[in-house]
């Protein structure tokens, strides 16, 4: 019997269009830049809460600024986890509303593998946190969702480090992957911790986020106008008792998506994005990191005893474990029941290694920390711990899974260079700075 050759689109990991590939590349470079300043905000919190000098950084972050009257006098660790991370998911929206109406996963056939690997990248670490947490005495089951979220910029720093030649589809699975990711878990913190809600500035907020949508349909860029709108929906989400970054998710989605001919200038979505990407990724996100990943490794009952706790175990575990089955699993699923194959030369190994990539879950697992268990309690410092080290052994043996798929990539390279000058053709790929 013949077999039939597969569908064309039935191809996992395929090349998207040069424009799209294009566009992804500047999105890498911004975010691989961010996640040095990551790391370095996050190492220096590191080391200042754990030299003798400890106290001086406690007393910054529970510094307390803001007017009393709107409620907003703030410690600068809450003026960085509610205000400055609303930029953040402000962009993660503007990205996840451009990649399903203009960018190649409008079509569902492309968007159902990223869409599927988050979804399952989220579910197991869950499960394995919830399995941990209820079987060992002293389990606190609120934080499930800490070991759910993967941290785009961290991850993309660690290929940078590594230098590794991953094509570009595999990137923008996993860049793709961690939007939806995000997205995911701004509902998780809207849906399930929400401790109290005030239904009067909730529907207040209504008001100016639909007078910012009015303005951004009508191609309005007029900071002195949009900026107040968007900082008074904030404000009154924040009131409201929902956290205020699902104001910046909810902002993002008002912008409107076009699909642009070639030759057309950027939309309103692209210049918004070039403006507060770098915001986010070289300001918002490594404040944030300085004031939530400040943690004494030795805590309150030394290192030995944090690390034998049921929330550092679940959280390790979740990460390092359960992100690599639930996305690898989720991966392996859909191929098997679309019968697509994997495109581009890519293996098995390349999505393994992404899957362990995925583990690296620092910005938004710090944060469901907070929410889940309080920021500075014993057990929100035990998730700190066990999301520095469940990231720091993901990276580590993604690292060495990638390095080891290295050499093949650059031999591809090669070959593909040596084919095109053969031709005289040149390649448009040869251009590609995602590969390089």
């Amino acid at each position: 019997m013949t077999t039939a050759p597969p569908h064309p689109h039935r191809q996992l990991f395929g090349r998207g269009s040069w424009p799209e590939v294009s566009r992804i590349g500047d999105i890498l470079r911004t975010e691989t830049v961010g996640g040095a300043l990551l790391l370095g905000a996050a190492v220096l919190a590191l080391v200042w809460a754990n030299s003798p000098w400890s106290a001086g950084y406690l007393d910054l972050v529970a510094f307390t600024v803001g007017p009393h009257a709107l409620h907003l006098d703030l410690t600068l660790a809450q003026w960085a986890a509610d205000g400055l991370l609303a930029i953040f998911f402000f962009v993660a929206g503007l990205e996840l509303k451009r990649e399903f109406v203009a960018g190649d996963l409008r079509d569902p056939r492309r968007a159902v593998l990223p869409v599927a690997a988050a979804v399952g990248g989220m579910a197991v670490p869950a499960l394995i946190y919830v399995a941990v947490n209820a079987g060992m005495a002293g389990g606190a089951l609120r934080g499930w969702a800490v070991p759910t979220a993967t941290d785009i910029a961290f991850a993309l720093a660690v290929l940078a480090v590594i230098s590794t030649h991953l094509p570009a589809a595999l990137r923008t699975f996993l860049l793709t992957l961690a939007v939806v990711d995000d997205l995911l878990a701004i509902l998780i913190i809207a849906v399930f911790y929400t401790s109290s809600l005030s239904l009067l500035p909730l529907a207040a907020a209504l008001v100016p986020l639909g007078l910012f949508a009015l303005l951004v349909q009508r191609r309005v860029r007029s900071w002195w106008l949009l900026l107040p709108l968007a900082a008074t929906t904030w404000t009154l989400v924040h009131a409201s008792g929902v956290h205020a970054t699902v104001a910046g998710v909810l902002l993002g989605f008002m912008v409107p998506v076009i699909r642009r001919s070639p030759g057309e200038g950027p939309g309103l979505a692209e210049h918004f994005e070039h403006r507060w990407r770098p915001v986010s990724a070289g300001f918002a996100v490594p404040v944030f990191a300085f004031f939530a990943a400040g943690v004494s490794v030795a805590g309150a009952g030394g290192l030995g005893e944090t690390l034998r706790d049921p929330v550092t175990i679940g959280v390790i575990s979740g990460l390092v474990v359960g992100k690599c089955v639930g996305v690898l699993g989720s991966t392996w699923l859909v191929q098997r029941f679309t019968r697509a194959t994997l495109g581009g030369g890519v293996s098995w190994w390349d999505v393994l290694g992404l899957a362990l990539l995925a583990g690296v879950g620092f910005t938004v697992s710090l944060l469901i920390g907070e929410l889940a268990f309080g920021v500075g309690s014993e057990k929100d410092e035990h998730a700190r711990i066990g999301i520095l080290a469940g990231s720091l052994v993901s990276a580590l043996l993604a690292t060495v899974v990638l390095r080891a798929r290295n050499r093949h990539y650059r031999q591809l390279c090669a070959a593909e260079e040596r084919d095109a000058d053969a031709d005289g053709i040149p390649d448009v790929w040869d251009d590609d700075p995602v590969r390089r």
